[in-house]
């Protein structure tokens, strides 16, 4: 029964020397001196604060992208024991103890570090040769640029990291396609492959276009099979859900619960809630939260309400009246009513309060049992603190003549009669017969009279002059057949009013309320929300120093001072190694002229290179210079202020086209020994540029050692570079 123990147990392991040796030099190249400089590097200023925002679990939206990133940069902060109290406001300072520098900048850099393995068995996958794999590894490890990216708390080498994986990924999973379909590893391959892209968009949206690249890629590769006779139906279908599961369900699964994750850690108000609708906001734990916690939940005649711009842009506001009127002339020489202002103001107030009126009662209190307001019920709103009826009428607005105005109504005892009947319509409706409820129901409030909307024209543009106190406008829209958010309205705080006298009921606009009534928002209600925000909020685009086109990118005619010692000259810089993407460049521009020329001649029949090297050809540069083209082209068609760090995915793609094509010309150019030898030498002669490139810069790449200002002016090797040089 022990018999086995006779004989030691053996096992028996293939290991590949080449990965091991470029995995080690990469973790080198990326983790040395990782700590340096103990200071906020460029764009760290600004992940930072999201990092310490995880910490501290508050809520917030960038608009840069899913938030995966971001927590797998705050990972690091948790996992190095960070409590988030660091002030991220300047480039350049230092970073106080309780800050683990390292342990913030080590994912990236971990992240950077596999790019390089990652590259040399892609291009295995690929199907050339160890030596040129080797090659496009080793041009990876010394890009300067690269590596200046991985080292510090930015998305670009995490981003980078998964591209690669997934196109390694899909390599392998077709690789064993003829042999091996259905089994354990190509499953495996499949499903990683889909896993990579979900993680690819989540860091970053630019991920996305790699992902639309591997998704055709694996649709053409489908077609193909379609035509495989030796295929059945059933096979066909089966092959048809295992890419449709792997390549779209399971990357979307994923996609959620990024946001999932992100929300739960996210459960406190901050200051980024302000442009999310009231019920996401009272959703948050603190903030709007400890307002309306337990508000009654259904709008009834006789309650106080406030009443907030859906659209929230390009800031919150409330329906607001105070006691001004509006000038009797304006600067343009229209006239007004000279009836009461009515606004929308940006900030919480008193006079935010409007009370909802039955037309047919006189009574400004809620009855028992309350009475709710129902969708296409006619209401007044009355003004709290002033009790005027919010009214419109065919006078044109103060800043927006084709729109009425809306003012409160005064009785003046002139033909002006007072038209105040409004028709509550909810937009978000399940039924006709739906309540109007707190925070949830988003409402339009159309003018019986005229058939107005009432609209806050303001967070479109529009700010009164100084007799409006530069508050934002209000109108009725005529003839609106859409939902335009500025249109859309909903209760943000509400009450059961209680006080039909006037000097009661100013007493209790004044005071809060506490009743017992949940708000809680479904986690894709949520989703939906902050996704839809994400997509749209627009941050101000301007100029930056260091804003580039992204023609500057393949010409190299830009870089981006990342940090500069405030004493000595020593500084870091993301530059590309000249060498390697002048080179890039060559490649692709010879391989698409190569490409062209085949073209023709296959076309008249004359087949210059056998059909298996064709078919290297065509799928190696579909891959390289299809992930250059995708991840490059689009920002030709971007309207955002750009930097040299978008165009590192494009370029890493690029620069695995090199070795493609130098093999190539090595294979079918280089036909005598001759040749081949003296193709080899010039190789080597090229490598060793890069090499001295590499190192000539890398003092600008790990910011040590501090040169003088000679050798500075020196590295000036165009008159665009911005190499910040000290006046001594």
């Amino acid at each position: 029964m022990l018999a086995f123990l006779k004989e030691p147990v053996v096992v028996t392991a293939k290991i590949n020397v080449n990965l091991v040796a470029l995995t080690v030099l990469g973790l080198i190249s990326r983790l040395w001196g990782l700590c340096y400089p103990r200071a906020v590097v460029f764009d760290e200023v600004y992940y930072g604060q999201f990092v310490s925002l995880y910490m501290k679990r508050i809520f917030f939206v960038d608009d840069s992208g899913s938030p995966f990133g971001h927590m797998l940069l705050a990972l690091g902060g948790y996992l190095g024991g960070f409590d988030g109290n660091f002030l991220w406001n300047r480039i350049g300072a230092e970073y106080s103890m309780n800050v683990p520098v390292w342990s913030l900048r080590l994912l990236p850099a971990l992240a950077g570090a596999l790019c390089v393995p990652l590259a040399y068995q892609i291009l295995v996958e690929l199907h050339l040769s160890h030596c040129a794999a080797l090659g496009a590894a080793l041009l990876i490890l010394l890009e300067n640029s690269l590596i200046t990216q991985s080292r510090f708390m930015l998305l670009e080498s995490i981003l980078i990291f998964f591209i690669l994986l997934a196109v390694l990924s899909y390599l392998k999973f077709y690789n064993l396609q003829k042999h091996s379909a259905f089994s354990g590893n190509w499953w495996f391959w499949l499903l990683l492959t889909g896993v990579a892209c979900s993680c690819a968009v989540g860091v970053k949206y630019m991920g996305l276009f790699t992902y639309m690249l591997l998704l055709a890629t694996a649709g053409l590769h489908f077609w193909h099979m379609i035509g495989d006779q030796n295929l059945s139906n059933v096979s066909l279908l089966c092959h048809f859900l295992a890419r449709a599961l792997a390549l779209i369900i399971i990357p979307m699964g994923l996609y959620l619960s990024f946001f999932y994750v992100h929300l739960a850690l996210l459960y406190r108000s901050g200051p980024h809630d302000q442009i999310m609708t009231s019920a996401f906001q009272a959703s948050l734990e603190g903030g709007l939260a400890r307002i309306t916690q337990g508000q009654p939940l259904e709008v009834a005649y006789g309650s106080q309400i406030t009443l907030r711009n859906v659209l929230g842009k390009p800031m919150q506001c409330w329906l607001h009246s105070h006691t001004n009127t509006y000038p009797i002339r304006y600067e343009n020489g229209r006239g007004s009513s000279h009836q009461q202002q009515v606004t929308c103001y940006p900030f919480k107030d008193v006079n935010n309060w409007w009370i909802v009126k039955d037309p047919g009662m006189q009574q400004l209190v809620v009855s028992n049992p309350p009475r709710p307001v129902r969708h296409g019920h006619i209401v007044q709103l009355v003004h709290g603190i002033t009790t005027r009826y919010l009214n419109t009428h065919d006078v044109a607005a103060p800043l927006s003549p084709h729109s009425q105005e809306v003012s409160c109504y005064i009785d003046y005892n002139i033909s002006m009669p007072a038209q105040n009947l409004w028709r509550v319509e909810i937009v978000n409706r399940e039924s006709d017969t739906d309540v109007w409820k707190t925070i949830l129901s988003e409402v339009r409030f159309v003018h019986v009279n005229t058939s107005a909307v009432l609209k806050a024209s303001g967070v479109i543009g529009a700010s009164l002059p100084e007799w409006g106190y530069r508050q934002l406008e209000v109108v009725g829209e005529k003839l609106s057949k859409g939902y335009h958010q500025s249109m859309v309205w909903n209760v943000e705080e509400h009450r059961y009013g209680k006080s039909q006298e006037q000097k009661e009921r100013e007493v209790e606009l004044h005071s809060p309320t506490q009743m017992d009534i949940s708000k809680n928002l479904s986690f894709m209600a949520k989703f939906t929300e902050l996704q839809w925000k994400i997509l749209t909020l627009k941050n101000e685009d301007t100029e930056h120093k260091y804003s580039s086109s992204a023609l500057d990118w393949i010409t190299m005619d830009t870089n981006i001072a990342y940090w500069l010692h405030p004493t000595s000259g020593a500084q870091i810089h993301l530059l590309g190694n000249f060498a390697t993407w002048a080179s890039a460049n060559a490649a692709a521009l010879l391989y698409l002229c190569l490409s062209l020329w085949y073209l023709l001649r296959r076309r008249r029949k004359i087949y210059d290179i056998p059909e298996d090297a064709w078919q290297l050809w065509i799928s190696a540069g579909g891959i390289c210079g299809g992930g250059w083209a995708v991840n490059y082209l689009p920002f030709f068609l971007m309207e955002k202020t750009l930097f040299l760090y978008h165009y590192l995915p494009a370029v890493t793609f690029q620069i695995l086209l090199i070795p493609v094509v130098l093999q190539h010309l090595s294979d079918h150019f280089c036909r005598s020994v001759l040749l081949k030898s003296m193709f080899s030498a010039l190789i080597v002669a090229w490598f060793s540029s890069v090499y001295f490139v590499y190192c000539t810069f890398s003092p600008l790449t790990y910011g040590q050692p501090a040169l003088p200002p000679t050798e500075l002016k020196a590295l000036r090797w165009k008159d665009t570079w911005n190499i910040l040089i000290r006046k001594q």
